[in-house]
């Protein structure tokens, strides 16, 4: 008797976004990943559904090879982020079915080759590590799914909680996953996981290459490699038997995909918890508002080595010297004759963020975004959404002045100033530039580490937890960079940004914490300084409720682009009338990468549902979307509007 099963193909097309009926043998069962014949190609496909009946008058071909097996509470997964995401099953289960390169033999394991080195563990744990981990390893017994806030300052002991509760996780015979924010911080992730349980380790991350993501995957779903580190897609590995899920840094927007399905790698691992009866734990300093008011809080206290740095706030409006003060140039110079780390933070790259002509007030912008071209070391113009490079001008294009000043400063620049005024100061940039060839970024921060009489110069990535001794200094260059943004969030992610990089100092020496503002009297500044967590969380969450903004209801947001200023809008408008909900828009956005934007914001308590509908009425007018040239993206819980 002939075998049906439903099969979702991996196409990324909406109007194909719907399950297939094809023939299967009967060793064949759901979660297998198939090669299958698909109108006039081969496609993969992953199985749903076995001995389901075959639709009348349908003919069926058969599937033509099993390319391997996934769990399934994987694919469970993938459904749901699908439907919570407003995303096709296709792109969805692409997620946990990455094509399969071949075999590269015997080389050296990605971990071995990142690894930082790694920490001994301590001879016992605090009080309040000790509760914490009582309470996970609780849950992780009662295999009822769970999920807690590690909240402590930097330097509170979170990640020797996640070691002990992977360890017991391995104890129970079953596996972890532990993701950072960014590929930067994986390292000395790897160096301290490493150093506790050998090569048990795998590592995924996006900078891999395939086959070396083919090998880590295989050595997981073997079992060889039961605890995974790596970036947000690493929730989506294969780890048999899940126990823990420890997401470092939880307050960090990195977690959040860009692209289709944009889900939230922290929303994820929670549903993945509940699926496999495992415990998540979200970890930070500086938690967000929707884990503080939400979740179970396990306290860990203040720092386990002494108390945390002196912030001082240095009024730009009041000195004279930009981007080094004179207070910042004198701690600095203090490091240079004495020895000692600084850390540097300024949240731009390149030598100025933008070029403006004083004569008639042009702004050098790209010809394909409207957005301002930064000017880099090298004399080129790049814009940092598409690519364009272009060089820098003599002259303004527009009426031939050659009084073209530099606005603000970024990275390069500051490396420069550095150059000139500290000289025997050794420098060492990190930001988006500086590490785009393999190795680089590891290569960074091992010379950070080693030297003496140094500087750290980098964007965000500097802030994010990164534990270096003899670091007496860190400093914000520019606090107000994020301040200005049109987004309910700014002040949230201003007083995360200086709170982290405060944690970066004074770990096991006396520090110093140095906050270059034109704004000190912004409660962000104001409160970081004075290391208040809890009452800038209180008071937001307090914000936040009056404006109906989360953890109080969910945001939506559907993004068309497409060749035509209009177009965008108009299609928006259609999809409007469809939906239900608080609908904000449509509004016109920046043009990027030579397209027209527009999004449509919607406040709702139903974000699936919402995301569902968008996503139906999307795939119902796919065909003429596409026939104009439109794209479109759905948004649940964005990060930035």
């Amino acid at each position: 008797m002939t075998r049906y099963a439903s099969v979702y193909p991996l196409v990324t097309a909406r109007a194909l976004a719907r399950e297939f009926t094809y023939e299967v043998t009967d060793d064949v069962q759901p979660g297998a990943v198939v090669e299958v014949r698909f109108g006039n190609a081969k496609r993969r496909g992953v199985v749903t559904k076995v001995d389901v009946v075959r639709p009348k008058g349908i003919e069926t071909s058969a599937v033509e090879r099993v390319v391997e097996e996934l769990p399934q509470p994987l694919v469970e997964l993938a459904l749901w982020i699908a439907e919570y995401y407003g995303s096709t099953p296709g792109r969805a289960l692409a997620l946990i079915a990455p094509v399969q390169r071949k075999a590269r033999g015997e080389r050296p394991q990605p971990a071995e080759r990142d690894a930082l080195t790694g920490e001994a563990e301590p001879a016992e744990l605090s009080a309040t590590q000790r509760t914490a981990l009582d309470r996970i390893v609780g849950a992780l017994d009662a295999e009822e799914g769970a999920n807690f806030l590690l909240y402590g300052a930097t330097g509170s002991g979170k990640t020797e909680v996640y070691l002990q509760a992977c360890a017991v996780a391995l104890e129970r015979g079953r596996g972890a996953i532990v993701l950072v924010p960014e590929i930067a911080l994986t390292p000395q992730t790897l160096g301290r996981f490493r150093a506790r349980f050998g090569e048990r380790i795998a590592v995924l991350h996006s900078s891999l290459t395939e086959a070396e993501r083919r090998d880590e995957r295989v050595r997981i779903a073997s079992g060889e490699a039961p605890i995974v580190v790596g970036a947000r897609s690493a929730v989506f590995a294969p780890v048999p038997r899940l126990g823990v899920i420890c997401i470092d840094e939880e307050h960090d927007a990195s977690y959040k995909q860009e692209s289709d399905p944009r889900y939230d790698a922290r929303t994820v691992a929670a549903k993945r918890a509940a699926l496999e009866n495992a415990v998540a734990v979200f970890g930070s300093a500086t938690p967000r508002p929707e884990s503080w008011g939400t979740l179970e809080r396990l306290d860990l206290g203040g720092r386990l080595s002494g108390p945390l740095p002196p912030v001082r706030v240095v009024d730009l409006r009041r000195e004279a010297g930009y981007p080094l003060s004179a207070p910042l140039l004198a701690a600095l110079g203090a490091i240079e004759e004495h020895g000692g780390k600084a850390i540097l933070l300024l949240n731009r790259r390149g030598v100025a963020p933008a070029l403006h002509c004083r004569a008639c007030g042009l702004t050098l912008r790209c010809v394909n975004c409207d957005v301002a071209l930064v000017l880099h070391g090298d004399g080129l113009l790049r814009c940092h959404h598409c690519g364009h490079t272009e060089p820098k001008p003599d002259t303004c294009p527009a009426c031939s002045s050659t009084e073209l000043a530099r606005l603000g400063a970024g990275t390069q620049k500051l490396e420069r100033e550095l150059e000139a005024k500290l000289p025997e100061l050794e420098r060492i940039r990190l930001d988006a530039d500086a590490v785009e060839k393999p190795g680089a970024l590891a290569a960074a921060l091992k010379r950070f580490a080693a030297a003496d009489r140094v500087v750290l110069v980098g964007t965000q990535m500097v802030a994010k937890g990164h534990h270096f001794s003899g670091v007496a200094l860190a400093a914000v260059v520019d606090a107000d960079t994020g301040l200005g943004m049109p987004d309910f969030r700014a002040e949230e992610r201003t007083f995360q940004l200086l709170t982290q990089l405060a944690g970066r100092s004074g770990r096991d020496a006396p520090g110093r914490v140095l906050v270059q503002t034109f704004q000190p009297d912004s409660r962000a500044i104001e409160l970081a300084a004075r290391h208040d967590v809890s009452r800038f969380l209180d008071s937001e969450l307090e914000r936040r409720r009056s404006l109906g903004y989360p953890p109080f209801s969910h945001l939506v947001r559907i993004v068309v682009a497409g060749p035509e200023p209009d177009a965008p809008l108009q299609a928006l408008l259609e999809l409007k009338e469809g939906l239900t909900g608080d609908l904000l828009g449509p509004a016109p956005l920046l043009r990027l990468r030579g397209r027209y934007r527009a999004q449509l914001v919607a406040k709702t308590d139903q974000p699936r549902r919402l995301a569902a509908q968008a996503s139906r009425l999307l795939s119902a007018g796919a065909p003429a979307m596409r026939r104009a040239g439109l794209t479109a993206v759905v948004d649940v819980d964005p990060q930035s509007l």
